[in-house]
């Protein structure tokens, strides 16, 4: 490679890199999962995306969130879906879906309990946005 081209590709990075700081990409999602099932009922959660396994976590009831960020897919295909467990049984939720959540939040905050996941509305400043567990067919 000629330093011609290899000027040309670091310029390209750091433009690339300004642009993705600038905002010009897709913002970081930031999202925090909550334990607000009840006292002493822990909630054994396992996220994961098509390319991450984010591993398995255990929440104590309003304890520390678990937390995790990521940038967006470009063409709004990010997915990210989640097990959750307490008292043997296992309930599955999309804890990330961009056609659902890019427009609400750039920090989701979620109340995980056992009716469904909450989560917060800037809005009105409570978790009043509530779902329904996802069921398997």
């Amino acid at each position: 490679m000629n330093p011609s081209s290899i000027n040309s590709l670091l310029l390209f990075l750091m433009l690339l890199f300004v642009a993705s700081e600038a905002g010009f990409l897709q913002h970081k999602q930031d999202i925090l999962v909550y334990n607000d099932l009840q006292a002493g009922t822990d909630l054994t959660l396992h996220c994961k995306s098509k390319d991450d396994d984010l591993g398995i976590h255990v929440l104590t009831y309003q304890g520390n969130p678990f937390e995790f960020k990521f940038r967006p897919h470009f063409f709004g295909r990010t997915l990210f879906y989640c097990s959750m467990e307490w008292n043997g049984v296992v309930h599955r939720f999309d804890i990330y879906d961009y056609k659902r959540d890019f427009d609400k939040c750039e920090r989701c905050l979620w109340n995980i309990k056992a009716t469904g996941p909450c989560m917060l509305n800037y809005s009105t400043s409570k978790y009043d946005i509530c779902y329904p567990w996802k069921t398997t067919a």
